[in-house]
């Protein structure tokens, strides 16, 4: 299976979940029927009808409404005539409609000139920033409504029929008010920016603590958290500052569900989402008759939250909030590696200029980031490679069993609970692991449902297919396995997730309830460790490269010992000294591998009968292949197009004659 395939179906699988649980939510409220969120994550739907999916899609990025803390309008360009407003233009701007426009009563701002509402310079404003190809870029402008003069930030994007003007009135109180107070704002993110800068590198733990300081220093709430999607889309609480009357949530873990896909897909587009009052009252967007389908939302700073959401926060004592995105470069594209998620306990408002600020000093963050996950990769490395040299050592002074009898062990080249190596109809076992007729009824399975494939990993070997997963428990839920003969198999494994996870809040208290009144924390986490009590912590790419690598270096040796049979076992033990000649042989082979894993160019090698034995992780890049679905495959008839097998195939000819 390509990986790219397995991450599109994976997600679109959590969009059924969410659309799903949404729509639960959504039927609850309008029966007044408990809705269960324990519950209904542990059994979120696997599949949705079509049009669910659509109308979960379109409440989220047209849901039709906005938050009352500001206004907006939608023009045509560029003509500014009005297709779309909020109720509480009228309010907010000190629009009298039955005096200033009598022709227009039964369509309220519809077709109006926008410009109009305004003073004649704040025309002028919006005009020159329309006139602008980026237009975000020149955010905000500063305007004034024409009858009550009153100063509001107008916010502008592009949508696919006009143009959305998001107007937040000016507070009294907002030191933004003047060209000082701007300044000084991001003065404040310049000086956080270089704090960020200064820090020793090496740590992640350290930069997310000093991040979360600065945005608290920055904005002012009570709860300020970094929030870590892991590869498998659950969340970890990583970092936190709060205050002392807020019990932690340090170390908590969420389901998936909880920030559903499609608000993540949002926080690429529109980084920063504040909240003002979840209790205020949603205020509904009007548009032209002539529009197919109601104003799209997914950038305006005014975008209402689902009621799921606000009931959420509300349980949890949340009132207000703002989120953070926090993106960092992966590979050609961008790739939302988590969240700052600040909460208060009282509404609260933070101007633009201020979110502005916020988001430049995410950017430096995530920079800042990829360049500590960069260096922790790279550290990563170099440990395997180390281990992969001192296994491959051992391997041929004590072959094959000195990589599950000595020290260090094969457990010591990725994370997990055991290990096990099954050769020969025998079984060695380190740590976790299942009992030895259990590993070899795992390694008959393998050879009968998986007997093209190399090597296997999940997370859930119940998901994977295996049929006595549940005999295994929870002691051994994840796996990963490496074929090193044609029968015979080296197994990593893990335990269920779980058991790796704390809660990290205050005590369950007997008469909490999770029904509709209790989305909680608590209850996320409870979902969670439902959800995941038959699965492990997922296994990271490096650590299947990792296995990958020392299963090409050691196929071979295996391979010479089958062929060679017990007297040349016996050989490889008794001859010490001429083993010791070897050791040079053995660096150089383990360089060599090094050196074609980490190559930055694409290389593979096939033997003498065609088939692929090496495949280095810039061809998996190049073709989508893993490692693990290309060693064994005809490189003619199964990788090949067939108008070009002709001259690879003399190519090889020439190679190996």
């Amino acid at each position: 299976n390509n990986p790219n395939n397995n991450r599109k179906s994976k997600a679109v699988a959590l969009y059924n979940a969410d659309a799903g649980l949404l729509d639960e939510f959504d039927q609850s409220a309008d029966s007044g029927k408990s809705f269960n969120y324990s519950r209904s994550v542990v059994n979120a739907p696997k599949t949705v009808p079509a049009e669910q999916i659509t109308a979960y899609l379109s409440r989220i990025q047209r849901g039709g409404l906005i938050q009352p803390f500001g206004c907006m309008l939608a023009i045509e360009e560029p003509s500014f005539k009005i297709i779309g407003y909020s109720e509480n233009c009228f309010n907010l701007l000190g629009l009298n409609l039955n005096n200033v426009f009598e022709s227009n009563q039964e369509r309220g701002l519809i077709g109006i000139d926008a410009r109009t509402l305004f003073s004649p310079s704040s025309g002028v404003s919006l005009v020159n920033a329309v006139g602008s190809k980026e237009i975000s870029l020149l955010n905000p402008i500063w305007v004034h409504s024409r009858n009550t003069q009153k100063p509001f930030y107008a916010i502008l994007h592009r949508i696919d029929v006009g143009i959305v003007i998001d107007l937040e009135p000016v507070r009294s109180g907002d030191p933004a008010l003047s060209l000082a107070g701007a300044v000084q704002s991001q003065k404040l993110v310049v000086r956080a920016i270089s704090r960020l800068q200064s820090l020793p590198g090496g740590d992640i733990g350290v930069l997310c603590d000093r991040v979360v300081e600065d945005v608290q220093k920055l904005t002012g709430y009570d709860r300020v958290m970094v929030y870590k999607f892991h590869d498998d889309d659950h969340g970890e609480v990583v970092s936190e500052i709060r205050s002392t009357d807020l019990e932690p949530y340090l170390g908590l873990h969420y389901p998936a569900t909880d920030i559903p896909q499609a608000a993540r897909f949002l926080f690429k587009q529109n980084r920063v989402r504040m909240i003002c009052d979840c209790h205020s009252s949603q205020v509904r967007v009007i548009g032209t008759d002539e529009l197919k389908q109601p104003l799209c939302l997914v950038n305006s700073t005014l975008r209402a939250p689902h009621g799921c959401h606000t009931q959420y926060m509300a349980n949890m004592g949340s009132i207000a909030s703002l989120v953070l995105a926090v993106v960092v470069n992966n590979n050609d594209s961008m790739k939302l590696w988590g969240l700052v998620v600040c909460h208060h306990t009282s509404p609260r408002y933070v101007p633009f200029p201020l979110r502005y600020a916020c988001e430049f000093l995410m950017q430096a963050f995530g920079l800042q980031l990829y360049m500590e996950l960069q260096l922790a990769s790279q550290l990563v490395e170099k440990k395997v490679l180390r281990m992969q040299t001192l296994l491959c050592d051992m391997r041929l002074r004590d072959a094959p069993f000195g990589i599950v009898t000595q020290s260090p062990s094969i457990m010591d080249l990725v994370k997990c609970d055991g290990a096990a190596l099954f050769y020969c109809g025998k079984c060695w076992l380190l740590g976790v692991t299942p009992t030895k007729s259990q590993v070899k009824d795992i390694a008959e399975w393998l050879l009968k449902n998986h007997a093209d494939s190399t090597g296997l990993s999940t997370d859930s070997l119940a998901d994977a297919g295996y049929p006595s997963a549940a005999l295994l428990g929870d002691a051994v839920c994840g796996m990963v396995t490496a074929r090193i003969t044609s029968r015979d198999f080296l197994f990593w494994f893990r335990s269920h997730t779980a058991k790796e996870v704390k809660w990290g809040g205050a005590m369950h208290h007997p008469e909490d309830k999770d029904d509709g009144g209790r989305m909680y924390p608590r209850s996320s986490f409870n979902a969670f460790l439902e959800v995941v009590k038959s699965r492990s912590l997922p296994w990271e790419i490096s650590e299947i490269n990792a296995i990958h690598s020392l299963q090409l270096i050691m196929r071979d040796s295996y391979r010479m010992i089958e062929d060679s049979g017990p007297k040349g076992l016996v050989y490889t033990q008794i001859h010490d000294s001429k083993v010791q000649g070897l050791d040079e042989l053995s660096s150089v082979a383990c360089e060599m591998v090094r050196l074609i894993e980490t190559a930055s160019a694409p290389i593979f090698g096939v033997d003498s009968a065609g088939l692929i034995n090496g495949w280095n992780a810039k061809i998996v890049e190049l073709t989508g292949l893993q490692a693990s679905e290309a060693i064994g495959k005809s490189l003619l008839n199964d990788i090949v197009r067939e108008d070009s097998r002709g001259v690879v195939e003399n190519l090889m000819c020439r190679a190996f004659n």
